[in-house]
């Protein structure tokens, strides 16, 4: 498997992904499908940081980038800025998805390595995010990479009609260790 920085012809891949994490109900309160133009607007905006993780055992998708592309796209995390005061600058929000048919084979470390080295690149400091109590795999990966537990957010937010938990985490990045 490989990694590299997405980009807009990678919008309908990380569509389905992220959209198997909403039916799946276990990483985002997020509940209504989301189309390739909703991704599209991730690039170069919301989500200043996106990278995929690529699988030339899965399928090839070389064609479609002149060879540049390595396999099918199994895996995305993305970073966007965490609040839009100055004094959150460097500060960036980040999300891990992954196929369900590669859950479990290393592909979220994968995604999570390269985006810490990108958003360190891009000249963030901290990662942060929320996480279900509930999701045990994305927890147990993101304390295996350095990321530490805050605190629980409890009742956050509601998930078709259930107030759900969020376990706080957050890693500081780019020479700030």
């Amino acid at each position: 498997m490989t990694t590299r920085l997405a980009d807009s012809a990678d919008a309908d891949v990380v569509c389905a992904i992220y959209n198997e994490g909403i039916a799946d109900r276990i990483a985002t309160f997020e509940t209504r499908p989301r189309g390739p133009e909703d991704i599209a607007a991730w690039f170069g905006g919301r989500h200043p940081v996106v990278v995929v993780v690529e699988d030339p055992e899965a399928g090839d998708d070389a064609e479609a980038d002149g060879g540049a592309r390595s396999g099918r796209v199994i895996a995305f995390a993305a970073a966007s800025l965490y609040r839009p005061r100055d004094c959150y600058a460097g500060i960036a929000e980040f999300s891990v998805y992954v196929a369900r048919a590669a859950r479990g084979r290393g592909a979220g470390r994968l995604a999570m390595e390269a985006l810490i080295a990108a958003a360190a690149a891009a000249g963030f400091t901290k990662l942060v995010s929320r996480v279900f109590v509930e999701n045990t795999a994305s927890l147990g990966l993101l304390r295996s990479i350095g990321f530490r537990e805050v605190g629980v957010y409890e009742k956050h937010g509601q998930l078709d009609g259930v107030w759900r938990d969020c376990v706080i985490v957050e890693r500081l990045i780019g020479g700030e260790e």
